[in-house]
C-alpha cells in the first residue's frame, strides 16, 4: 500500500476510534472512506489490479474457460474503471493501450464496439490520454471503423464517439483525423480543435452518413 493511502487509512481509523468519538473536543471527521480505502482496509485488489484482470479476460484465448459474455462483462467493468481520470491515465502505465486497441480489429462485432467505447471514455477531456491514443496509432483504426460501409452501424457509432472525444481541444489528433478522412474520400478542411461547433460539424457529418447506410 502506498504511503498516502496508508496515512489516509490510519487517519480514518483514528477518527473512528472510540476515544476520538467520545472526546467532545475532537474535531469532526474529515477523511472519507473511499472505495480505495475500503479495498485497502479489506485487503482487496486495487483499481490497477482490476484493470489488468479485466484486460486478461478480454484478451484470453481460452474459449473453454472464457466466453464472449465473460469478455463483454470484463469490458464493461474496464470501461467503468477508466471513467476516473487517474485510471484512464494509468492505461499507459499498465501497458494496456496495445491490447485495448487490438480489440478494435477483433472478429466479434461486440468486442470492436466495446473497445471503441472504452477508447472514447479514456480520452474524454483528457489531453494526456488523447496524446497516448495518437502515439499508439489508434486514430486510423477508429476512422477505419467509422467509415467502413460494411461495418455494423452500432460499431461505427461508437467509433465516431471515440473520435469525437479524441480530437476535441487536441489539434494534433484533429489534424490526423482530417487527413485520415480525406484518404477515405471524406474531404475535410483544416478544423480548429478548440471550436466545438467546427468539430461537431465534422463528427455529425460522419453520423449522418452512418444513418443513411
Amino acid at each position: 500500500m502506498d504511503d498516502k493511502r496508508l496515512n489516509e487509512l490510519l487517519k480514518w481509523s483514528i477518527e473512528q476510534s472510540d476515544a476520538t468519538r467520545n472526546d467532545p473536543d475532537a474535531p469532526a471527521p474529515t477523511t472519507q472512506l473511499t472505495p480505495e480505502l475500503m479495498a485497502s482496509l479489506m485487503g482487496g485488489p486495487s483499481d490497477a489490479d482490476l484493470m489488468k484482470a479485466s484486460m486478461d479476460i478480454i484478451t484470453s484465448d481460452d474459449a473453454e474457460q472464457v466466453s464472449l459474455d465473460d469478455k463483454l462483462i470484463a469490458f464493461d467493468n474496464f470501461e467503468q474503471l477508466i471513467e476516473g481520470l487517474d485510471n484512464a491515465n494509468n492505461i499507459a502505465n499498465l501497458s494496456l493501450w496495445t491490447p485495448l486497441l487490438d480489440q478494435l480489429k477483433h472478429d466479434e462485432r461486440e468486442m470492436r464496439k466495446m473497445a471503441a467505447w472504452c477508447v472514447g471514455t479514456a480520452v474524454q477531456n483528457n489531453e494526456r490520454t488523447q496524446e497516448r491514443l495518437l502515439a499508439m496509432g489508434g486514430l486510423p483504426l477508429l476512422v477505419n471503423l467509422a467509415t467502413q460501409e460494411d461495418e455494423h452501424n452500432d460499431v461505427r457509432r461508437k467509433a465516431v464517439y471515440a473520435l469525437s472525444s479524441a480530437v476535441r481541444n487536441y489539434q494534433p489528433a484533429m489534424d490526423l483525423f482530417a487527413d485520415e478522412l480525406a484518404k477515405r474520400g471524406h474531404k475535410t478542411d483544416k478544423v480548429d480543435a478548440t471550436s466545438m461547433e467546427a468539430v461537431d460539424e465534422v463528427v455529425n457529418g460522419l453520423r449522418e452518413k452512418i444513418g443513411k447506410a
